[in-house]
């Protein structure tokens, strides 16, 4: 599929900030998002969606993105998912991360340019929707690397500390071990409760 790339200089007012979430699709672990703003135009030649870069490929321009551009990262726990729902804690991520750019930055955000095709809501900035954003525009792009780089280093971590499960593997994904290793030995704190695939394994008496 060819998909026309998209100029993000276009958009007013500056400056433009690219915004993307990974980890919605996920049985485990937090919710993550990325807010990039450019400074100049390096590692430009590297963006792309984060999914199509090996994750060595990831690991090498993720910081490059932080040494040369503001970058905010922000978050939703599963306790928040399972609260409010994937969609709500996914805006939440997302505003935080907004937040967090702009503490960088020191300045206002004038522009957010969202990945996919809802607005995130009671934001109070302009912005605009790119469906396939990460393939099509370039600080959408360098938000999703970010972001899936900052998601995955905290999964290997919690691979640690809950062994049973492989999270450094799948990351969270439902992959057909993982569903086995809940079947198995049953959901851990860090597994949305409210997702099919746990939900099944939660004993009785934690369910409301």
């Amino acid at each position: 599929m060819n998909l026309e790339k998209i100029d993000y200089r276009k958009f007013a007012p500056h400056p433009i900030a690219g915004v993307d979430e990974v980890g919605r699709g996920c049985l485990a672990g937090p919710v993550y998002a990325a807010a990039v703003c450019f400074k100049s135009e390096e590692v430009f030649e590297y963006l792309t969606d984060s999914k199509l870069l090996s994750e060595k490929r990831r690991e090498i321009i993720a910081p490059l993105i932080h040494q040369h551009h503001w970058v905010g990262l922000g978050s939703a726990s599963v306790e928040e998912i399972d609260e409010v729902n994937i969609l709500q804690a996914s805006f939440l991520a997302m505003k935080r991360a907004i937040e967090n750019l702009q503490i960088q930055m020191s300045a206002k955000v004038g522009h957010v340019l969202v990945d996919g095709n809802q607005k995130i809501p009671g934001l109070l900035i302009p912005q605009t929707t790119l469906v396939k954003g990460d393939l099509r525009c370039l600080p959408i792009s360098a938000a999703s690397i970010v972001a899936k780089v900052a998601r995955d280093q905290l999964m290997k971590n919690l691979a640690e500390e809950f062994p049973s499960y492989g999270f450094a593997g799948h990351k969270g994904y439902g992959s057909e071990a993982h569903r086995k290793s809940i079947a198995q030995f049953g959901p851990c704190p860090q597994h949305r409760t409210t997702f099919k695939g746990v939900r099944e394994f939660v004993p009785q008496r934690f369910k409301s």
